[in-house]
């Protein structure tokens, strides 16, 4: 079955019988990690008195002597929404709050770098110091690292009228440098605004987007288009039948695909271009006529896919861009090339087959990789599938072999995500090949009215372990302390006009910790 996706653009009473159950048995937590609702958990947080006082009706946010579009326009729109977003906690912050401080007035921002462009690996950190009197201070290396910085911020103010956290110390950054959602918006269509509200969500994660067009959406979004090519091509032989096959041609000649190359490398200025060169049909080739004569003189469907790779590889790289495929290229088990074809300098490959396993196989051969895996990371898994005429799901028993007619069944929940070890099994030298991990969300059986539940809160799972990790400072991992800030973070996604989907009953929320796991009673 094909299943990946040309252009994708990484009763009352029961219950209350059972709360009182799990009332008895829980176990409290930490007054001040209940007082900490950041998403994602920053590397360093500390806060030795928890406390609060009062935003100045008058905040302002100010970078000195420092000019740059893009820190200009988030300054002006953190600004506001701090100003306007007036969220309120579904619980109470646990700390001193104090009027006998002045408000706070300003929050200054400083850069280092204000010419540090945004690509893979930039430096996103910065360090945000708010005293209990005086100015909060912002700093960072870079633009990008400040934009971070201020989402920070913006969440460590609430209430109406307006509180701030003061007396804390915080220094960020992310542990990996590529965070991504992967959306397929060739299956069924996006309006922009949709787009551009799931990209406003991706950057409030601090994460990066993969989905379209960067020269359409302002250049302080970082977006990988992916031109999946020769396969899932089928939508080009509309306008291009002599270049496609199964419509009566194969894909030569290169000139054509050549120029869609350059000009979405001159659309996307990342050094990154995706290439895809995943799930090959080899039905589908050997229906064009010169397929059979190729195979007919000896040749072999995998040096048909070198022939292409290297007709457009090295064009790639002499636009100065680094070339990400699919983990197909090299791992199908039918259509592949030969390592010597992708020099691991200029190559990065994108896993979504057999967890750990291609991870480490990918690695192991000195590839920078990307973590997809479907067992982990793609959000459409768990919905059946999207044949009309498939019998084998008439059942009237509760065998549950097939998962229902979802090749990737389960539903990947957010802790099945929040709880995946992207580098489980590496030695530290392959670990250091993982550039990173990213959802994905194929369209199937997804558009507009579903697009915003399907990818949050879970996508937020995944930013904060690939942004400070899934364990706590013991080793543990901290999946029930992330639990009530998620709650937290779903909260206030939705009053930014994101239509996260709930993880928890409200009465979980209001009672952090009570519906933990418990042991069984005796």
């Amino acid at each position: 079955m094909v299943n990946k996706k040309s252009m994708f653009l990484h009763f009352f009473n029961s219950i209350l019988i059972i709360s009182i159950g799990l009332a008895v048995l829980s176990f409290p937590i930490s007054a001040v990690e209940s007082s900490i609702q950041v998403w994602p958990k920053p590397r360093t947080f500390s806060w030795p008195q928890p406390q609060a006082t009062l935003l100045s009706s008058t905040f302002t946010i100010s970078a000195p002597n420092q000019t740059h579009i893009h820190l200009s326009s988030a300054i002006k729109r953190y600004l506001n929404l701090i100003q306007t977003e007036n969220h309120i906690p579904l619980v109470p912050p646990i700390l001193n709050f104090t009027t006998s401080t002045p408000p706070l007035q300003t929050l200054l921002v400083f850069v280092s770098d204000l010419t540090a462009p945004l690509h893979h690996n930039v430096n996103e950190s910065y360090t945000l110091t708010i005293p209990t009197r005086g100015p909060a201070n912002l700093t960072a290396e870079t633009v990008w690292g400040a934009m971070r910085g201020l989402e920070t911020f913006s969440q460590l103010v609430w209430g109406d009228p307006l509180r701030v956290a003061v007396g804390l110390y915080i220094w960020d950054a992310p542990l990996f440098g590529h965070r991504g959602v992967m959306l397929d918006t060739s299956r069924n269509y996006y309006p922009v605004e949709d787009i551009l509200r799931t990209i406003g969500a991706v950057s409030v994660n601090k994460m990066n987007p993969d989905l379209a067009a960067k020269g359409s959406y302002g250049p302080d979004m970082l977006i990988i288009p992916e031109i999946d090519s020769p396969a899932h091509t089928g939508s080009w032989a509309e306008a291009y039948p002599d270049i496609v096959t199964c419509a009566n041609m194969f894909w030569w000649p290169a000139g054509i695909l050549k120029r869609v190359i350059s000009d979405v490398a001159t659309l996307f200025p990342e050094p990154f271009y995706h290439a895809g060169a995943d799930e090959i049909v080899p039905g589908c080739w050997k229906a064009d006529p010169a397929i059979p004569s190729f195979l007919s003189n000896g040749g072999t469907l995998s040096q048909l896919l070198e022939i292409f790779v290297n007709s457009t590889f090295p064009y790639i790289v002499s636009l100065n861009r680094t070339v990400v495929y699919w983990e197909d290229v090299i791992l199908d088990g039918n259509i592949k090339v030969p390592t010597t074809a992708l020099p691991p300098e200029h190559t990065i490959l994108q896993t979504w087959n057999n967890g750990h396993e291609n991870t480490k196989k990918i690695v192991s051969s000195g590839y920078q990789v990307i973590v997809s895996s479907s067992d982990f990371y793609y959000l459409d898994c768990g919905h059946s599938d999207f044949l009309g005429n498939d019998s084998q799901y008439d059942q009237q028993t509760s065998d549950n072999s097939g998962n229902g007619g979802s090749w990737c069944g389960p539903f990947k929940t957010w802790q099945t995500i929040y709880n995946y070890d992207i580098t489980y099994g590496l030695s530290e030298e392959e670990a250091n090949l993982v550039l990173g991990g990213e959802v994905a969300l194929w369209s199937e059986q997804a558009d507009p009215a579903v697009l915003d539940a399907r990818i949050w809160p879970r996508t937020s799972a995944m930013a904060e372990t690939l942004w400070s990790g899934n364990r706590d400072e013991t080793g543990k991992k901290r999946y029930a302390e992330a639990t009530d800030r998620l709650n937290e973070w779903r909260c206030r996604m939705v009053r930014r006009g994101i239509g996260a989907e709930p993880i928890q009953p409200l009465w979980c929320i209001r009672n952090p910790g009570m519906c933990n796991t418990v042991q069984p009673f005796a």
